[in-house]
């Protein structure tokens, strides 16, 4: 039984050997739970955000207000602290360089 129509689904290779539990099985056909085919992470972020994931642009920057521009926002402003937090610390116990 196949529960992807290819041509809405987007079906890859490997679609035909899912293995899902019985419930599962009525829970889709009943539309009570979805099941999505994705090539990429991306995709999958797509669909489960609403949101565009974001391509890499030739700068190295991605399309505001997408996902990936996010996330890179995010782990830009945490490596900020991260380095303002090593160099407080620096200033609170200067490393004494000894004989030796």
């Amino acid at each position: 039984m196949n529960l992807f129509k290819k041509e809405e689904s987007n079906c890859h290779l490997n679609i035909e050997n899912l293995a899902l539990r019985k419930d599962t099985v009525k829970a889709v056909k009943e539309k009570k739970f979805h099941i999505y085919s994705v090539k990429t992470i991306d995709e999958g972020i797509e669909i489960l955000t609403g949101v565009k994931a974001g391509k890499i642009q030739k700068d190295g920057t991605y399309q505001k207000g997408s996902v990936n521009y996010l996330v890179n926002q995010k782990l830009l402003d945490l490596t900020m602290k991260m380095k303002q937090f090593g160099e407080k610390k620096k200033e609170k116990n200067p490393i004494k360089k000894g004989k030796g």
